[in-house]
Formats: structure tokens, sequence, C-alpha cells
């Protein structure tokens, strides 16, 4: 289940997966040249758009580089070009124009740039110069690299590449080499969508000359271990100190089912020097991860969670004296959860971005006195902020727009807009219109709701309407671009979207995300019906025509409110969504999740905790159910294994309820390829039109 939304990650989860090693002979893809029939947006325009990547300004502030991913529908796959232009957006240049992956960027200096490229026989790093002139692979290493970060003094490199650890099958029985057997004896035997193969992340140091990569050295031997964390962490999580003498790493040291239990991770320092590795956060018992050194020697930051076994903790902020060891919580009296961390080069504050109410938006914090000061404001999300000289660089999305570079004055707040990937398209759009409202739930509280009107939209007409159920079940409610679950397209297909940011979701404080813990099919379902049962009364709205979507938790949502609904809903669509509550508690892989979520396992029955949430359980509902279904689900969602959806629909089917089951055996728990996510937006719109237009 977990915090879906989690953009700029899953940016370069979906460019490396599709297709991480590319053979010579692929053609290259580019933009998209396409006519937009009505200027209503399809699924074929969505996956037209370009995905912004990572951003990675110069040194000295004046350039900056980023990634476009672009796909094709034909090759059911994409690649990535690199970009180089001014800070102002000028004199923007494609620098690369290959068939593979580019990624991972880095400025060796004003006049040189590194990055990873998966062309050849594995992803190994390269560089350019900024105008696209001199690419040279420059590492040789003998697998993957994954990601990489040179030092502050530039003449040393570390990268992370998966090592063999642990013993497989043919290591066991040399005489049965082709077998494709897994054995396990302890938990935490597959994870999100791969199983333990005996391979680990580990970092490694290496001597870096600017044109050559020499001399690896493994940092993490005979380790089993990840560094980063997986399956979503990234070079955020590895840090050089200051004067680039250390590495500071996440990683949670713990194995099986002591792993699988736990959210403990911690931050380890590795001195280049001795060697010598010490664990920075000792004692502290939840997530802690995302080291970033002051530019003032001694001093780091980081991101800490506070009650081991909860991942959606607050995030705090907290800062450490290297030497003397005192840590300070620097953001106690910040009710929310800042991410992407930067020094000010004075090192007397800090940038960061932080969702508060229903947006993300850019914050500076004083690090002496603990101010804190949002930069932006507006309907939108900002996912990362990076220093410019004078100014701010960041990267921006909405409900109405995909991702954006803009440059931000740190002072006024003014922002404007320097990349322009996809305003061809867009220039060809109407798109709908968003209406933010506070609505009352059962117990009094004001549930924030977002509510998406189709374009056009002609208010004298009823229209069918959607209830959005959020996954998670702790995730924002928030002004994302997605390319599944899009506002835009929705409303497009002529929907008013109603999105409640119900008990459980993110940037309301951390109160109202704890509400939903243990609480299950509780008050976030009467927030959510609160919402719906509001919007439903205005004139342009057809309460005979409504519909409820959800995906993961959403998923669960749905299964829950089919049977509990009383008769509001004409259709449901249910994505990768618990069913019965107590077969997901044994099958699921992160079993700190479901620990913490339901408050123990399902026969534990003096538990009055658990089993009060084990009764909420979707599938104890079913004798109710009587409304059309769609129920989604991939083969390799470990998460929620698809046996969930399978007992949903044969149920469904058993029960004679009109239901329809749409499975991709090589998706997880999204949906990532070009052709099934278009397949995707296909039947969810045609499940809705039958039931509720038809």
């Amino acid at each position: 289940m977990r915090k879906i939304h989690l953009w700029l990650m899953l940016v370069l989860l979906v460019s490396v997966s599709c297709n991480k090693v590319q053979q010579p002979t692929e053609p290259i893809i580019g933009p998209a040249t396409i006519k937009v029939e009505n200027g209503i947006l399809t699924p074929e325009v969505l996956w037209s758009f370009g995905r912004l990547g990572e951003v990675a300004v110069s040194p000295n502030g004046e350039k900056i580089a980023y990634t476009v991913s672009y796909y094709s529908i034909e090759q059911n796959r994409s690649n990535s070009e690199v970009f180089v232009m001014n800070v102002d957006g000028t004199n923007n240049q494609q620098i690369t124009k290959t068939s593979a992956h580019e990624f991972n960027l880095a400025w060796v200096n004003d006049d040189l740039l590194a990055y990873l490229s998966t062309e050849g026989e594995t992803a190994q790093i390269w560089t350019i110069n900024p105008d696209g002139k001199n690419s040279k692979k420059i590492s040789s290493f003998e697998s993957d690299i994954n990601g990489f970060s040179i030092s502050p003094n530039g003449d040393k490199i570390l990268f992370i590449s998966e090592v063999k650890i642990d013993d497989a099958v043919a290591d066991i029985y040399p005489d049965l080499p082709k077998s494709s057997g897994l054995m396990y004896d302890d938990l935490m035997y597959r994870h999100w969508d791969t199983w333990e193969d005996g391979y680990y992340s580990h970092i490694f140091v290496a001597d870096f000359t600017g044109d050559k990569v020499l001399n690896a050295k493994d940092i993490m031997p005979n380790e089993a271990f990840d560094s980063p964390l997986k399956p979503f962490g990234g070079m955020e999580e590895i840090s050089w100190t200051t004067h680039g003498k250390g590495i500071a790493y996440t990683c949670k040291k713990l194995s099986g089912k002591e792993y699988a239990f736990s959210t403990n991770s911690d931050i380890y320092l590795y001195k280049l020097e001795s060697g010598e590795t010490t664990n920075l956060t000792e004692g502290m018992l939840g997530y802690d991860k995302q080291p970033v050194f002051a530019p003032d020697a001694g001093k780091m930051i980081w991101s800490s969670m506070e009650r081991p076994g909860f991942e959606a903790d607050k995030e705090r902020v907290f800062l450490k004296d290297i030497k003397s060891g005192e840590k300070t919580y620097l953001t106690d009296n910040f009710d929310y959860s800042p991410s992407g961390i930067q020094w000010t080069t004075d090192g007397k504050s800090i940038y960061f971005v932080a969702g508060v109410e229903g947006t993300h938006q850019i914050y500076r914090m004083n690090i002496e006195t603990k101010e804190i000061k949002p930069i932006t404001e507006g309907i939108h999300d900002y996912h990362s902020v990076a220093l410019a000289g004078n100014m701010l660089i960041g990267t921006k999305v909405s409900m109405i727009s995909p991702a954006e570079i803009f440059s931000v004055n740190p002072e006024t707040g003014e922002e404007l807009q320097i990349s322009s990937i996809n305003t061809e398209i867009l220039s060809q759009l109407t798109m709908p219109t968003v209406e933010r409202r506070w609505i009352k739930s059962s117990d009094g509280k004001l549930v924030h709701t977002w509510v998406i009107l189709p374009p056009n939209f002609d208010k004298t007409k009823k229209h069918p309407a959607l209830l959005y159920c959020e996954g998670g079940p702790q995730s924002p409610v928030s002004q994302f671009w997605s390319y599944r679950w899009n506002f835009s397209i929705m409303a497009s297909n002529g929907y008013v979207v109603v999105a409640p940011a119900r008990r459980g979701s993110l940037t309301f404080g951390q109160q109202w995300t704890d509400e939903i813990s243990k609480d299950h099919g509780g008050q976030e379902m009467r927030d959510l019906l609160a919402a719906i049962d509001e919007v439903k009364q205005e004139p342009w709205v057809d309460e005979n025509r409504l519909g409820a979507i959800g995906a993961s938790y959403g998923g669960y949502t749905v299964f829950w409110l089919a049977g509990n609904h009383n008769k509001r809903f004409k259709a449901f669509i249910s994505h990768c969504g618990v069913f019965n509550s107590e077969m997901e508690y044994m099958t699921t892989e992160e079993m700190f999740f479901d620990e913490w979520e339901m408050g123990g396992a399902p026969w534990d029955t003096d538990n009055k905790v658990a089993m009060n949430s084990y009764k909420q359980s979707a599938h104890k509902f079913v004798k109710n159910w009587d409304t059309p279904i769609l129920i989604i689900h991939g083969g390799n969602d470990f998460r929620i294994p698809y046996t969930q959806s399978m007992a949903a629909f044969n149920t469904a089917q058993m029960l004679g309820v009109p239901s329809k089951l749409l499975f991709f055996p090589d998706e997880n728990h999204w949906v990532l390829k070009p052709q099934n996510g278009i397949l995707w937006q296909r039947e969810f719109k045609g499940w809705l039109d039958k039931w509720l237009k038809e």
C-alpha cells in the first residue's frame, strides 16, 4: 500500500524498468507529434507527453541540465534524453540522442556533465560537454552502475551496484545449473515486485580523474544489506561529507523476519582514510535517511521518523554535530514533513519542500531560530528545490499540468516557467477546472476536498460524478499529476471528480494522518461519504449516476463501500485493492505495515484492537454486493498479491454481480508499460460509461 505518489522516483523507475539495456538496432524515441481532436485529453495524448526526470544545476549556477523521457506506444517502451539550458531558460539544447536511457545527472565542473547511460551491455558513467560534444564512457565496471555521486573535491566518485552475497541454487547444487528454484528459510524473501536473489545494492568508492573511474572498492564488503533502501531509495540516501573524506549512507542492517517487521534504518558514516564505519543515528528506532552535510564541515541534517514500524510518521528534520554527537530537533514546531533539503551557501538556512493542506510548497528555515517561512504559494505541487546563484530552481506539477522546471525568487516567491517540455501539446487542450472545498464530516471536522469539473463545464446540465478514494492509506490528495489516476482525463471524459483528503491523508498535520491507523473502515469512510453526499446535491450532479474508484488502500475502500454504500453508487472500480485483510496480513512482504495498521495478527484473538480491525475486512460485507465492479491487478504486485483481486472477482461472479477482471501478468502495483497503460485507461472509461452514461 504505502504512499503511491512518489513522483520523481517513479519517473526514473518507469524509464529504466521498461528496457534497461538498449540494443543498438532500436529506434530513437523523441517528442511526439500529435494533433489533438476537439481539445480533449485522451489516453493517447496522455502518453505523448514528455516526462521530466531529474534536474541538476551547474556549480556556477548558470546552467541547468535535465532529462526527459519519451514514450512510443507502438514500440511499447521509452528512452530518455539529456537537455541543457541557461538558468533563465534560454539556449535550450538536447545534447544526447540515443535509444538508451540517460539519467543520474552530475556536473563534474561548469564545462563537463556526467551521467549514467544504458547504451551498451551495462549501465555505465559517461561524460559530455554542455554543448553536446565529446560524449565518452568513463567507467567499465563489471555490472550495472545504478547511481553515482562525485566528491566535493572532484577526486573521488562513489557509485552503487548489485553484489552477490548469498548462495543461489546452482551454488548449492552445481549439477543443477538450469534449475529455476528459489529457496528460503526466513521472511522478506520478496519485495515490491522482485524475489530475493542473493544480490544486494552496495556502495563503491573509486578514484576519479575526470575521464576515468579507477580502483573501485566496496565499502560494505560481505554485508547482506542494501544501500540505498529498496525498493524506492535513490542517491538522496547517500552523501559525501563536506570535504569528501567520508560517505554517509542509509541502510537497514537487519535480515529476515526482523527486517520485515521493522522500519529501523540508520545513517552510517564510512571514513575513507581508515575504512571505519560508525552508526550516526544509533538508538533512533524509526526511519532515518537522507543525510545532507552543511557547507561548514561537521554538521549533518537528516530525515527521521520517531515511531518504529510506522512508515507514515512525521518526517522530522534533525541536525547533528558530528564531533560532539549533539542532536537537535529542528522542526518540532512544524507539523508537516519536509523533503529534498538544500543548504544555503552560508550554512545558516535550509530550503525544503513540504506538503501543507493539499499542496506542496517550497519553504526556508533559519537553522538558529527555527523560523520557517513559505516561499511559494498556489494550487500546485513542487517536487524539488535547488539553488542557482541567487535564485531557486524547482520542478512543479498540478492536476492540469505535467512537470516543468521553474525559477523562483526566494525573497518574493515570484515564479517563472523556464522549460517547455509539453507546451505544444497543452496549447491544444482544453483542461478541466479545479476547485477546493472544505466539507463537514460526520464528526464535525472539515475535510479538504478537490472538485474537478469537466472542460467547458456547463452548470445547467447534470453530470455523472466519481468519488476518488485515495490509497496509502497515508498519502497526499494533493495537486499531483498522474499518468494513470489522472483527474484531468477523468474530467475530460465528462465526469465531475470528487477527491476528499479523508482521515489518514498527508499534508494536514500528523494527528489527521494518525486517525486512520487501526480504524480502517471507520471515520475515513464517513469522511468520503460526507464529501460525495454534499457535492451530489449540486444541481449539476446527477445523484443517480455516481461511481467510486480507487487503488491500493483506495481499492480496499471500494471493496468495503461495495458492501456498505446503501445504494449510493452505480459503478465501482478497484485497482490492486485488499479484499481479505486477514489473508493480506499473511501474504504481504513488509510486515511492519499491516502490524501497525491492523494492530496485530488475525490469530491473536485476545487482541481487541486487531480483532476490531479485521472485522472491517471488505470480504465480510460481500452479502450486500449488488453493484457492477471492475477489478484490476498486476501479477508482479507483491505488496498486495493479485489473489486479493481474484478472490473479489470470483466472489462477484458467484454472487451474480456484473463484474470484470483486468489482469496484467507483467505489471506490479502500478501499470508502467505504454500499451498496458492505454488499455487501462480505455477499460476504465468504458466501464464507467457503460454503467453511468449508457
